[in-house]
């Protein structure tokens, strides 16, 4: 038995469809990320899991029981905000407690789950300290406190870093890293940041608008996205697109004369003269003139520290590749972008679905 099952799980608004019908089942311990745009239905489907919005149709299970229609407080499920919505007249010990004195737990045991949870978030000694005494990242750690403290079923976390600069991010996705490694509790977490999803889940539920574009491992959806959308959202830089045509069982780049080889793990053999799309990751280009090539002018190049990110024309199209941060180039001078085979994903231009 799943440990959170959702079962075709539609809402819409009036005329409006915000989710067309979703379907998951997490196994016990798993850190599934939602990740998608603003819009395309994560927040509404986590509201549901947690009981802040009824869906039109469809079931919620966590374990054998159904929680569509059963009250927040009694879903086994502790949720954790972008704003924190701690108390700001309380201690951080009261604020993480707080909904064990409202369960009645009694004080000596409501003070140890409080000092066991601050000890695995390393805020002991902010115990007596104020809200307006914190800084963000320590305001998120209450804030994961107070859910920890209920030994839930399943954690719900809704964009909980996007209130915090670069560097804090980083370190709570290691600190979230760390605690679900020892706590092996169930996540669901919420974002648009593609680096917060391939770093912390176990799978990754790409949505937009209503739907499931890819459920998979970080890697499954990395190296092989299902749609030109997916290929697109998760990667920095995205993905290469070019468009090409089937030319004697091989691809043209459509606007030159470069011809690229069909992958080898396409299923049926797209016909002569069939419209694609190839794509190919900027990481997987090097600045070398064996092997599989693509000639291209460079337009400009950025240096990020560890890569130098170049924009190139190969013929009108544009094309992207992360070289080594010590390559030198000049606008407009002519490369040989060279890459493995296996590094191209091919996509049927009309329906965005992978060709495999």
């Amino acid at each position: 038995m799943s440990a959170l099952e959702i079962v075709n799980i539609r809402k819409t608004y009036g005329d409006v469809e915000t989710l067309k019908g979703i379907d998951i089942a997490l196994e016990s311990g798993e850190f599934l990320v939602l990740l998608g745009s603003s819009g395309c239905g994560k927040s509404t489907l986590l509201n549901i899991i947690a009981g802040l919005a009824e869906a039109t149709s469809g079931d919620v299970r966590i374990g054998e029981r159904s929680i569509i229609g059963v009250h927040p407080k009694d879903r086994d499920i502790a949720m954790v905000f972008q704003s924190y919505a701690l108390y700001p007249n309380l201690t951080v010990h009261r604020n993480i407690g707080f909904g064990l004195e409202m369960r009645k737990v009694p004080a000596a045991e409501r003070d140890r789950a409080v000092r066991d949870a601050a000890r695995l978030l390393q805020i002991e000694s902010l115990l007596e300290r104020k809200p307006s005494q914190l800084s963000g990242g320590q305001r998120q750690r209450v804030a994961i406190g107070r859910a920890l403290v209920r030994k839930p079923e399943v954690f719900l976390f809704d964009e909980p870093l996007s209130n915090l600069d670069a560097k804090l991010r980083m370190e709570m996705r290691t600190e979230l890293k760390r605690l679900h490694q020892m706590l092996k509790t169930t996540v669901v977490y919420v974002t648009h940041d593609q680096i917060e999803a391939m770093t912390l889940a176990t799978r990754i539920a790409v949505m937009r608008d209503g739907r499931i574009e890819q459920l998979g491992t970080p890697s499954e959806i990395y190296d092989r996205p299902a749609t030109l959308y997916v290929a697109t959202f998760v990667g920095a830089p995205p993905m290469n697109l070019l468009k090409v045509t089937v030319h004697s069982n091989a691809l043209r780049i459509d606007g030159t004369e470069t011809i690229l080889p069909l992958p080898d793990d396409l299923g049926m053999p797209p016909k002569d003269g069939q419209k694609l799309i190839a794509g190919i990751r900027p990481e997987a280009l090097r600045l070398v003139s064996s092997g599989l090539t693509i000639p291209a002018k460079c337009e400009v190049a950025e240096l990020t520290g560890p890569e130098l990110v170049v924009t190139a024309f190969v013929g009108t199209q544009r094309i992207m590749a992360a070289l080594p941060p010590r390559t030198a180039l000049q606008n407009g001078q002519q490369l040989s972008l060279s890459f493995d085979r296996e590094a191209i994903h091919l996509f049927d231009a009309e329906s965005g679905w992978r060709c495999s």
